[in-house]
């Protein structure tokens, strides 16, 4: 014996209707909370390369914090995603190690910064750094620029090969480190 469908056409029309009405309910409601969130707090970066290493690893997925730069400024230590200078099309991940109008001088791999606080200067802690590093340089920053470099520091390309990042290219610090799953953390590679 067969089973009869109840729902007359125009019942089952208005079924339809309210599913799809109630769909795109949902739908501008998503997009409302989701694209504002995607758009000016928080985006999603794959690292590639192993400018960063051991700090991140290629693959690794992050969660970018956008808004903290729009609200604030960057501090030394953080590890930023920003569109690299000559080519905006691409975005680079690395460590900002001099902060707007400062001096900073590397010797044989030694970090010195000037600035007007320390005007003969501070040796900065560079704990995270595994290789040595033979760079010597001098390089100063503008007022609204940062001098960044890779933890990775022999296989870098950062502010020693192309110059300071105007901060107008920084999109956001490292908030999130979501993949792989045995390493999840909060603002990974931050310094205590």
């Amino acid at each position: 014996m067969e089973e009869k469908n109840n729902l007359k056409p125009d019942s089952l029309l208005k079924k339809i209707k309210d599913n799809v009405i109630e769909f795109l309910k949902f739908a501008f409601i998503a997009v409302v909370i989701v694209l504002p969130i995607r758009m000016f707090i928080a985006q999603p970066f794959i690292v590639s390369g192993l400018s960063m290493f051991p700090t991140f690893n290629d693959g690794e997925y992050l969660i970018i914090d956008e808004l903290s730069y729009n609200l604030g400024t960057a501090h030394r230590n953080d590890v930023v995603v920003f569109h690299y200078p000559n080519d905006k099309k691409k975005y680079f991940i690395k460590r900002i190690i001099g902060l707007p109008n400062e001096t900073i001088v590397i010797n044989n791999g030694e970090i010195t910064i000037k600035n007007a606080q320390f005007p003969d200067g501070f040796k900065l802690e560079q704990d995270y750094i595994k290789e040595k590093f033979s760079t010597t340089g001098t390089y100063t920053t503008g007022p609204d620029d940062y001098f960044v470099m890779g933890d990775n520091r022999n296989f870098s390309s950062d502010s020693r090969a192309w110059g300071t990042l105007p901060k107008k290219l920084l999109v956001g610090r490292a908030f999130l480190r979501l993949l792989p799953l045995d390493h999840i953390s909060y603002l990974p590679g931050k310094i205590n």
